[in-house]
């Protein structure tokens, strides 16, 4: 599995307990939406499935996960920091009201008027009520979805409608 059949959706913190449990902070709860057993962990620099034998919300964002062969705390521990990823084609399973902004980072991203690229989105910034994609070359465009014209999920592009004079910065 390469990157760009993934997309991150959080981080895994500190062990909970001593059996194995740790805490997932998690952007977007999409394998609890398709019902998915299982995560990919960035384990040094390696995409490695991990599947889950149990989880629990803490909160809308904090999630308790015990995955399996992880028994000890110490072996928990070697997972903090760890970034999460999901499948994009399991992600794909549910309908498009379905997808969080994350989903959308390695997209490339093309002026529906002109079908011009307008470049790849590198990460979401939703620190603000008006999330923004930023693109590869550090600009930042309005993550709305009334400006999304089209999404391939095949080809990894989405064609917006560019609000006049954002292509010029």
């Amino acid at each position: 599995m390469n990157s760009s059949e993934v997309y991150r959706i959080g981080r895994i913190g500190k062990p909970h307990g001593v059996k194995g449990e740790v805490t997932m902070q998690v952007d977007d709860d999409v394998f609890d939406r398709v019902d998915a057993d299982f995560v990919i962990l960035e384990v040094d620099g390696l995409l490695v499935p991990f599947y889950m034998e149990e989880y629990r919300f803490r909160t809308d964002t904090t999630a308790l996960v015990k995955f399996e062969d992880v028994d000890t705390m110490e072996r928990a521990r070697e997972l903090t920091n760890c970034d999460v990823y999901f499948p994009r084609h399991l992600a794909d399973e549910g309908s498009d009201d379905d997808y969080t902004w994350a989903y959308f980072v390695g997209f490339l991203l093309t002026d529906a008027a002109t079908g011009n690229a307008v470049g790849r989105i590198e990460a979401v910034d939703d620190s603000t009520a008006n999330v923004l994609f930023q693109l590869s070359d550090g600009r930042l465009i309005p993550a709305a979805e009334e400006l999304i014209t089209t999404i391939d999920h095949d080809a990894q592009r989405i064609a917006m409608i560019i609000p006049q004079g954002l292509l010029e910065l």
